[in-house]
């Protein structure tokens, strides 16, 4: 991982959009700071596409998706996402002026059949794991399920590695990010959910213009973005799970969480300025 200074001004021109994760990304300790939110607001203010892309549940993100100046927020790892429309196609002063729509990668019938059989898998995860608990926003999640892991509940690595290792028997995809391990039936994951997000909101083929995006996270469910995405940027908090990282961003900033943001948001609009 090299320090953001090290990004190269003449990749920074002619980007078109972030993708971003929200927990210790964009947010610390839990809410968005006013430097990351003011990033947001700058990105899109700029013309940039901007898209948070979480493992939070869908009805979790809903507040957030109609109060940050953002295109869309991706949910549940990539399976939902929900869109905001606003009057005259701008930001409202009010949320009363938008219509929030949700859209989802499988239909309604399959996303029933996957509800029952994760239920199942979460009460054989609490039997079975010592110590594991549901993560307090379960009650928001339609396409997955996650087990606290350092939120409000603490799981030693030994028992996160076994609720991983349960979750996969049971034919599941399971991911690990910053505070929850996330479980879900299906192919979706977030760059899948990337792809699909730019297909249905503008058209067109993400994987065409990559070297036009920007992803950036602090965790390792965010290995598969890091990968594919040339602009992949980790916030400094990034650092404690370096060891685990099979593939590591390309640039890391000097900020943590939303200082981190804030500080690629910087990095992204200074050739505009410059």
């Amino acid at each position: 991982m090299r320090p953001l200074l090290e990004w190269p001004t003449a990749a920074r021109r002619n980007l078109v959009g972030v993708f971003t994760d929200i927990d210790d990304t964009l947010t610390t300790d839990g809410a968005i700071t006013p430097d990351a939110l003011q990033a947001l607001a700058d990105l899109k203010a700029a013309g940039l596409h901007v898209i948070p892309i979480t493992g939070r549940p869908v009805g979790w993100s809903e507040p957030f998706a109609l109060a940050w100046p953002v295109d869309a927020i991706v949910a549940e790892n990539g399976a939902v996402a929900l869109h905001v429309e606003h009057r005259n196609g701008l930001k409202p002063l009010s949320s009363k002026h938008s219509t929030l729509s949700k859209l989802y990668q499988q239909d309604a019938a399959t996303r029933a059949t996957n509800f029952a059989r994760m239920q199942q898998v979460a009460q054989r995860v609490l039997r079975e794991i010592p110590g594991a608990t549901l993560a307090q926003d379960s009650a928001d999640r339609e396409t997955d399920i996650a087990i606290d892991h350092s939120e409000f509940a603490q799981l030693p690595p030994e028992r996160i590695a076994q609720v991983v290792a349960l979750m996969q028997r049971e034919g599941m995809t399971a991911t690990v990010s910053s505070i929850h391990i996330n479980g879900w039936f299906g192919e979706h994951n977030k760059l899948a959910g990337a792809r699909w997000i730019v297909r249905e909101l503008f058209h067109r083929d993400l994987d065409a213009e990559i070297e036009r995006w920007v992803y950036v996270g602090d965790s390792t469910n965010d290995q598969i973005m890091f990968e594919h995405f040339p602009h992949s940027v980790g916030v400094a908090n990034i650092r404690r799970f370096e060891a685990e990282l099979k593939h590591p961003p390309r640039y890391v900033t000097q900020g943590e969480r939303g200082a981190g943001f804030a500080e690629l948001a910087r990095a992204i609009l200074e050739p505009a300025g410059g």
